[in-house]
């Protein structure tokens, strides 16, 4: 993902040392390292985190499988989104 983002500085939760550290703690532990977003497939993260409370902006991308061959095709959607994405907002995108 990090050659198909341009303009984008990515890092896997395991590059940051952040490996089985549970989704709140992995986005405190990400906006205290500077992070403005954090880019999942974890579908129940909306229903496991307080959205009104977020310290970064979270992504969702929604896709048959969790290998960058399923997901390559929403990152137009995802590059847009990133684009457009606001401090603490939840967004949802999908491939076509």
């Amino acid at each position: 993902m990090r050659r198909e983002l341009p303009g984008h500085d990515i890092f896997t939760a395991a590059y940051m040392g952040f490996s089985g550290v549970e989704n709140g703690e992995l986005l405190r532990q990400g906006a205290a390292a500077g992070f403005d977003a954090l880019v999942t497939n974890d579908r129940g993260l909306e229903y496991e985190q307080n959205l009104s409370s977020l310290p970064v902006a979270v992504v969702v991308v929604l896709g048959p499988a969790n290998t960058i061959e399923a997901l390559r095709p929403a990152f137009p959607a995802l590059l847009a989104a990133l684009a457009m994405l606001r401090p603490r907002e939840f967004v949802k995108v999908s491939v076509p």
